[in-house]
């Protein structure tokens, strides 16, 4: 379609002749995920193919963003989850100079910061949910929400590999985990470079 308002939605099985689906990327982090590319050459497929009514593709596909954006933003609260607890619980067993590095302020305000992040996310998420669920428009919500929240669990997946050390370069310990699998939710859903242009807009730029 040339203009949105005439764009289209079609359901494509993936044995449609001239549909080519590649071997699944080898990622860096989110490993149990099947992301593969999709290539499209002279694909015919019937008419009642066609999800939604004529037209209504542009609308479909804001709602659609609004669900992914949302849902990436509780699976960034997941994954901020996961460094804060085990954050803590090493900065309880972790001993230097005589005392647990969780009474040391830089540790303690690595874990003040992450805990408020978690917060804050956790209600930007659910007002974006609150709004789906009322079939109320809310792209700007949940875009905020996507936006601070992957941010955020990335910044918390930094604080964990910080507080555990040189541990947290090794494989046997969560943190690298936590900070390879937060790359992944800055992509999914749209880039934040688009979210800051549009929740620039938005705020009246």
């Amino acid at each position: 379609a040339k203009k949105l308002k005439g764009l289209n939605f079609f359901f494509v099985p993936a044995d449609t002749p001239g549909v080519k689906v590649s071997k699944p990327f080898d990622l860096l982090g989110t490993r149990t995920t099947m992301i593969s590319e999709l290539s499209f050459n002279n694909c015919k497929i019937p008419h009642e193919y066609r999800l939604g009514g004529e037209g209504q593709g542009l609308s479909n596909l804001l709602s659609i963003l609004s669900e992914i954006r949302t849902m990436t933003g509780a699976l960034a609260i997941g994954l901020q989850r996961a460094a804060l607890a085990d954050s803590i619980r090493y900065a309880h067993e972790r001993v230097q100079f005589g005392k647990t590095i969780g009474n040391y302020q830089l540790i303690q305000a690595k874990i003040a910061n992450m805990a408020t992040d978690l917060e804050a996310s956790r209600l930007l998420v659910y007002k974006a949910t609150k709004l789906i669920d009322k079939n109320i428009p809310c792209l700007k919500e949940a875009s905020m929400a996507k936006y601070f929240a992957t941010e955020a669990a990335c910044r918390a997946g930094d604080e964990a590999m910080r507080i555990f050390g040189a541990y947290a370069y090794s494989m046997e310990y969560n943190p690298q985990r936590y900070y390879r699998d937060n790359r992944f939710l800055l992509y999914g859903g749209g880039t934040h470079e688009i979210l800051q242009t549009n929740i620039a807009r938005w705020a009246g730029l």
